[in-house]
Parts: structure tokens; sequence; C-alpha cells
């Protein structure tokens, strides 16, 4: 690359083998890449501090001057495991949902749901860092996402999968993130960009190998490949832009 140009990524399993692919690649010698949680990616491409991020989709509602810039995203087609609101009673008894800070666009699609599938209302509440590690009881649910799921879906009597939920109620795929840039990006950046996510995609196992060590019980290579979807195809797009429209029908809370 001939500019240096700076890369949110976030920092989660799903999206490891972009990791790898970014720094195995050459990419990273002329770029400056920063892991972060995914509001936090949002938030760099909001205010200028990234020039390009695997942003989440919700963003994209939100802020009109970015661009998806390659095909590839993190989404899936049915149970993604990692996206969850958990529970210890059924959803028809919960009262109140707690937000993870982590996420827009899991919190967005829990709104969806709410409104559109489950059709019920719910209490919204804020959290902040390590609110999933206390004891969500009584009438009290919470989106959780990332890797703190693996920690916590034993802990509930009830693990509501949003992707598989989703799926339910469209018959779509859903999509969480995107590579988007918040300014024009050049072909020849784009290009060496994808390619490097291909690197890492083809290179599952060397993905695998060096993430073994940190998620010690978890299935890596079944959760990348059952779970994950990186493309972002036909289904996937109608799956995004319907989410869009619905998104854009919600009432603030």
């Amino acid at each position: 690359m001939e500019k240096r140009i700076r890369l949110s990524v976030v920092s989660y399993l799903n999206s490891k083998p972009f990791v790898y692919g970014l720094f195995n690649s050459g990419v990273q010698k002329n770029a400056e890449i920063s892991l972060d949680i995914p509001s936090k990616v949002a938030a760099k491409l909001e205010y200028d501090q990234a020039d390009v991020g695997l942003v989440p989709v919700a963003a994209l509602i939100e802020n009109d001057q970015l661009e998806i810039i390659t095909k590839k995203c993190i989404g899936s087609k049915g149970k993604v495991r990692t996206v969850v609101l958990a529970s210890q009673v059924p959803v028809e008894q919960v009262e109140t949902i707690l937000m993870d800070y982590q996420s827009r666009t899991s919190v967005v699609l829990a709104k969806v749901l709410a409104k559109n599938f489950w059709k019920k209302s719910f209490n919204w509440e804020n959290t902040t860092s390590g609110f999933e590690n206390k004891l969500i009881e009584k009438n009290t649910a919470a989106v959780v996402i990332g890797d703190r799921v693996f920690e916590i879906e034993k802990r509930y009597k009830y693990i509501y999968d949003l992707s598989n939920e989703w799926l339910k109620f469209t018959g779509l795929p859903f999509v969480f993130a995107v590579w988007a840039a918040n300014k024009s990006v050049e072909k020849k950046i784009q290009k060496e960009l994808c390619d490097a996510f291909n690197l890492g995609l083809n290179n599952l196992d060397k993905v695998v190998s060096s993430e073994e060590k940190n998620y010690s019980g978890i299935d890596i290579f079944e959760y990348l490949t059952e779970n994950i979807q990186f493309e972002l195809d036909n289904e996937m797009n109608k799956g995004m832009q319907l989410f869009f429209e619905l998104a854009k029908k919600l009432e603030p809370v």
C-alpha cells in the first residue's frame, strides 16, 4: 500500500480470519490496525479516527457517509452462537432487557424481534463493562454478544440465538458487520484488503492453531465454518436490507 490507512477491526473470534489475513499479507506494513469492540469501530469511523472498519451494520443506518467496500462480512444463516438473549425465564415472562454496551446492531436486532416477532414490549436498560458476569435473575434478560457468550451460555436456562430467531421470523440470514469506509478508498487498496481477507479465510487451519490456546474447550473450526458466514451474497444482502427497513421503523427507546 502506498498510503498508510487506519483500520479498525472487531476483536472477537469471528473476525480472526480477517485479522490473520491483515497481519500475514503485508497490509500491516503500511497500515495502522486497531482491535476494538463493535461499538468502538462504529465510533471511530464516525469521528474520523479510522478510515476503514469492520463496522456493525446498524451504523450504516445512522451514518449515510459509510460505504461498503468489499463483499466480506460477518453474518450467519441460522445459529450464530455468539449473539444471544440470555435469561432464566422464557421470553414471554421477560420484563426488562439489558442492552450490551459493546453492540449497536445486536441490540437493534433484539428490538426488531421484540416488536415484530415476539410481539412484546420490554423495559430497555443500558449496561457497562462486566454486566454479563452479574447474575441475571427473575424477569430480566440480557443481550450478550461476542466471545463472552462462550463463558455464559451454560449459566442460563434460556439462550435465544438472535440470528436464529431472525431466521425463524424472516427466513433470511443476518448480517452483523461489513467492511465499510467513511471516505473514498482507492480500488487498489480495496483489492489489497480483499486479498488479505481471502488469505485468512483460506488458511482457517492456521487461524485455529494460533487461537486454540485462547479458546479452551471451543471448537473454533466448527464455529467459523458452521456458525459464521463471511460472504455478502444475495440472500445475506436481502436480510440486511430488510433489517434496515424494520430498524428505521423502531421508536426511540
